[in-house]
């Protein structure tokens, strides 16, 4: 439910690696530039004891997460610049289903209005709207400003996920100023919710780390799902089996997905499911419900979809 289709940045030197999982987070002294500090724990692997490096080029990135995708039997919400994702589903029609990624910004400079997103749904072409990263911008799920594209999407019947929980760590520091951590509250999507009952919403990286929110939230909007993207693979192990396992004990394990998060690095997708797999406070049930039955219910795929995944 959470793929990336990336473009990878002309880089000097060593090409940054993601802890898988991390070890530890945010080591800095405040005298330091802390967007230097953690481009240099990306290249160097200071803060993990294992990692993902990233391919150089913008090929090879493509070229190896489809290769995941096939060698784990993936079939993924993809997202990225429209015509990137255009490319990938060229490569991959059977693996990639194509979604939108959208934020303000793109509403202003690429043309991303409730138009012509309509324009672009209408068409089949699109399946899912998301991953909507408005939380890097400073804006709650609930806002006035996004209420006319939610209400697009419930008319539409369009799936919508949105970044709800952990992006970088010290992201207003990395490019993000109005990133806020309180917007990791689950509790920012319920007016939205109840605006709009009839919508398809899936809380990405479940609310991490704000779990207590995201129980309520669940439990107060049965319609809400969440993804486990990133945090299945990048967060503490520890950490990440302790929340899991809190979602499912408190009964959502029916309205959990798998997704990773790849982002620049392939390697995050077989991570990410060998986490779930190897959660042994996991039926083989949960596992299967987890990595594919509740996404197959979520987006209603038919009997003859399933059947061709499988």
């Amino acid at each position: 439910m959470h793929v990336h289709a990336e473009r990878v940045k002309d880089r000097r030197g060593a090409t940054p690696c993601i802890g898988a999982p991390f070890r530890d987070l945010g080591i800095t002294d405040a005298a330091n530039e802390y967007s230097m500090v953690f481009d240099s724990a990306l290249r160097t692997n200071a803060w993990s004891n294992s990692w993902l490096r990233s391919p150089g080029t913008t090929d090879s990135l493509r070229q190896l997460t489809i290769a995941a995708m096939k060698k784990n039997n993936v079939y993924g919400i993809t997202s990225g610049d429209i015509d990137v994702v255009r490319k990938w589903k060229k490569e991959a029609p059977d693996r990639i289903i194509p979604s939108i990624h959208w934020d303000f910004n793109s509403a202003r400079h690429e043309g991303l209005t409730v138009d012509s997103l309509e324009k672009l749904f209408r068409s089949g072409e699109f399946k899912v709207f998301g991953e909507v990263t408005i939380q890097y911008e400073g804006y709650s799920p609930g806002d006035s400003l996004f209420e006319p594209y939610l209400a697009m999407a419930e008319r539409l019947d369009v799936p919508v996920g949105i970044h709800v929980g952990c992006g970088a760590p010290g992201a207003p520091y990395l490019g993000s100023p109005r990133y806020r951590a309180r917007l990791h509250s689950a509790l920012g999507l319920e007016e939205a919710l109840l605006r709009h009952p009839k919508l398809r919403v899936y809380a990405m990286h479940a609310g991490w780390p704000m779990l207590d929110d995201m129980l309520a939230t669940l439990y107060t909007h049965p319609q809400l799902y969440v993804d486990v993207a990133a945090i299945c693979f990048m967060i503490p192990k520890k950490e990440f089996y302790f929340y899991l396992e809190r979602l499912v004990n408190a009964g959502f394990g029916k309205r959990i997905l798998f997704g990773s998060d790849n982002m620049i690095w392939p390697g995050a997708i077989e991570a990410g499911i060998q986490t779930i797999n190897q959660a042994k406070f996991l039926s083989n049930n949960q596992k299967r419900d987890i990595l594919f039955n509740n996404a197959a219910r979520f987006l209603r795929l038919t009997a003859e979809e399933i059947r061709k995944m499988y």
